[in-house]
């Protein structure tokens, strides 16, 4: 068969040179690994494959050939417009659509308006069975298992320098996806990975991925997509110290501070750690995460603080990820709390996100019964700047106005020169100065929807959720955004289906199983 996979990382070509060099050395390198195993499946079933990602290329139609069988595609929820208007397009053809990742996970009901198939959890018998044509479309298809056996880093080659390289051409942002382990043991009520199980995946695999890299592409760094690297903290640090010293790629990893303290700093160091992005997420609430339990405000404040101090002795690159509305959040304090952190941290990047819902989180499920996900808000407006809830604490203008003072904190000149003169690698400060012109272009949103919210009452009135109609500017923005695709999504399938409640989620569409 003729198989096409494409991994979408946006849904628009960026409109300016900035924006394309935003694209091609930082949003490309948002690859997912799930979508390159599934070519290597497909691959190794006896199929003729097509791999592709699209971040921003002019036209996603030209990742695809013309004639294609089956079209997997796999989407972040931002995504999802773009998706399902490709999707249209295809299933007109005769083509089989099927959709996987961050979106068919989240939200598999919405997606069988537009797809054949929607895949929770996936493995190669999984596809073989979809290829067989061994179940009947539409339909939620799962392998019933946590993935554990994914395709090695020799098996993926072909895609890694497809998703990761530019004409053939390493770029200076270039990385590899891996993975030392699945699942997390944190139970955050906003992710996706709340309830997995943590699985750390055999050393010897690990150990032969990281031969391999050094071997294929020396000095290329490796991005660790685990949910939370190395929980089982000496048995990873203990294959990365297995390398010889000369001959250790660099790494980025996401962790929380509990697992990075004491004598593991220097381990990082000595591994060649590049990057690390705890969550500390509030100051209120996830004190697990942050390895404090009993501290919150200010009290918590100082001992990240402190900790972030002493963890860049050992490491270049720091990252903190917050999540500002969270239902803990009220008042100023935690703004306050989060300039002082900045002020404080200039080195460290601030990830500041709105919450959003996304479906199989016990958060989705606590504010989909409460009435505060706005409903008739498209999916595709589901990340920064935009809020799809109604915060518990905050009115939307009070709510956009803590964002801009938090953006322009992070936009403050002494700051931003203290941030991109850091002694860094150069990888490092190119990336923070591509993203603080994503923060620029966020701040300006952050004022305009502002403006809006005190300006148009019925504006106002939806984001309070007073109001069940979707504002026009919205239509506007995802025309906007879709170009010449607008047309295939008209304005009464952009509401989107919602996931019911989790206790009822196996009524509306029962999963179907791999039969191996």
């Amino acid at each position: 068969m003729r198989i096409a996979i494409i991994d979408l990382l946006v849904d628009t070509p960026p409109r300016s040179a900035l924006g394309r060099l935003y694209g091609l050395h930082f949003r490309k390198q948002f690859m997912s690994l799930a979508p390159q195993a599934v070519s290597v499946w497909c691959r190794e079933l006896g199929h003729e494959v097509h791999y592709a990602t699209y971040w921003g290329q002019d036209d996603p139609l030209q990742l695809v050939p013309d004639e294609v069988d089956v079209l997997f595609i796999a989407a972040y929820t931002q995504a999802s417009a773009l998706a399902y208007a490709l999707a249209k397009i295809f299933r007109r053809r005769g083509t089989l659509t099927v959709i996987g990742g961050p979106h068919a996970r989240a939200f598999p009901t919405d997606c069988l308006r537009f797809f054949d198939f929607a895949v929770r959890d996936c493995d190669k018998a999984l596809i073989d069975d979809i290829l067989r044509g061994r179940f009947d479309p539409p339909a939620l298809v799962s392998s019933g298992r946590q993935l554990v056996d994914f395709p090695s880093v020799a098996e993926r080659a072909p895609e890694i320098e497809i998703a990761s390289f530019h004409r053939g051409r390493r770029l200076l942002t270039s990385s590899v996806p891996l993975l030392s382990s699945v699942g997390c043991p944190y139970s955050c009520n906003f992710c996706v990975d709340w309830n997995s199980r943590y699985v750390a995946l055999p050393p010897d695999r690990l150990a032969g991925d990281l031969r391999e890299i050094a071997r294929r592409w020396p000095g290329l760094p490796i991005v660790f997509h685990d949910p939370n690297f190395a929980v089982r903290f000496d048995q990873t640090m203990a294959v990365l110290e297995a390398r010889p010293p000369g001959d250790r790629s660099p790494y980025l990893m996401e962790s929380s501070l509990s697992i990075l303290k004491g004598s593991r700093m220097a381990r990082l160091r000595r591994t060649n750690c590049l990057y690390v992005a705890p969550g500390i997420e509030s100051w209120i609430d996830y004190g697990n995460k942050a390895g404090d339990t009993a501290s919150q405000g200010r009290a918590k404040l100082d001992r990240v603080v402190a900790h972030f101090q002493e963890l860049g002795r050992y490491v270049p690159g720091l990252q903190a990820n917050f999540i500002f509305g969270a239902d803990g959040d009220r008042g100023s304090e935690p703004v306050a709390l989060t300039i002082e952190f900045i002020r404080r941290l200039p080195q460290v990047w601030p990830a500041i996100n709105i919450p959003s819902p996304f479906g199989g989180t016990p958060l989705y499920d606590q504010w989909r019964r409460e009435g505060r996900i706005l409903a008739a808000m498209p999916f595709a407006f589901y990340y920064n700047p935009y809020l799809a809830i109604v915060p518990r604490h905050y009115d939307p203008v009070d709510y956009y106005d803590h964002l801009i003072a938090l953006h322009e904190a992070m936009l403050a000149p002494g700051l931003l020169w203290r941030r991109l003169s850091v002694r860094a690698p150069l990888a490092i400060r190119f990336v923070n100065g591509l993203r603080t012109l994503g923060v620029r272009q966020d701040l300006a949103a952050f004022r305009r929807l502002r403006a809006m919210l005190a300006k148009d009452a019925s504006f106002r009135a939806f984001h309070e959720g007073r109001r069940s109609d979707l504002p026009a500017h919205y239509h506007a923005l995802l025309d906007r955004r879709l170009g010449r695709f607008a047309a295939l999504l008209p304005h009464h399938e952009r509401r989107p289906v919602l996931e019911p409640l989790a206790s009822a989620a196996s009524a509306r569409h029962p999963v179907l199983t791999a039969a191996g």
